[in-house]
């Protein structure tokens, strides 16, 4: 990969993962919550499911993925629902105190895995990194020796910021009133986003290699 091609791709990644969409949504609300230490196991989490998809993606799965409309389908369906559940009770809680009890890190961690898995949305936003900047002639795994690195530096930079700006948002809610309004705005957004996602289209495969 030309240094051209790889400032190109990085230019891609960063819009890529610091458009707002749940997986921000979610290292906020933990950063609120939960402190900076357990909540980085969510960007742990997202960082997972980045390499698991980098992976499929140099394998052709995606690309199977999408092709697919039925599989899309259903995806769709299971992560809109997931998306609009999780929205409804942060609303429903935001009125209620913070458990007292600890969330058990395997569960921040599983959680916040759900969460970046379930959006088939991710799909097109793979198979576009692949479709445009992966070269046909080089070996596929040598490119991923540069596409890789780049993409999880990225990710954990800027689902890292996130995090910290729910810390810093739950230092600053002070007031009980404003911390229900906050916990009621990522409520929101997770209603939002799963109501996007269940009106989002099938990935569209032109370009795909």
């Amino acid at each position: 990969m030309s240094f051209e091609a790889w400032t190109l791709f990085a230019l891609f990644w960063v819009v890529f993962v610091t458009t707002p969409g749940p997986n921000a949504v979610n290292c906020i609300s933990n950063g609120m919550t939960l402190g900076l230490p357990k909540a980085m196991l969510g960007v742990l989490a997202i960082l997972t499911q980045a390499s698991a998809f980098l992976i499929l993606s140099a394998l052709g799965v995606t690309a199977l993925i999408a092709a697919s409309p039925t599989g899309f389908f259903v995806a769709k369906v299971i992560g809109a629902g997931f998306l609009i559940f999780l929205g409804v009770r942060g609303w429903i809680n935001a009125t209620r105190p913070t458990p007292a009890v600890e969330r058990p890190a395997r569960h921040v961690y599983l959680h916040a895995l759900a969460v970046a898995t379930i959006n088939p949305k991710s799909v097109a936003g793979y198979l576009a990194a692949f479709s445009q900047f992966v070269q046909p002639g080089v070996p596929i795994w040598e490119q991923m020796s540069v596409i890789m690195p780049t993409a999880l530096v990225l990710t954990t930079l800027s689902y890292t910021g996130f995090t910290l700006l729910g810390v810093l948002m739950g230092k600053a809610a002070l007031k009980a009133v404003f911390n229900v309004w906050i916990r009621r705005l990522l409520g929101v957004c997770f209603i939002v986003y799963g109501v996007l996602l269940g009106a989002s289209s099938t990935p569209q495969l032109e370009g795909v290699q």
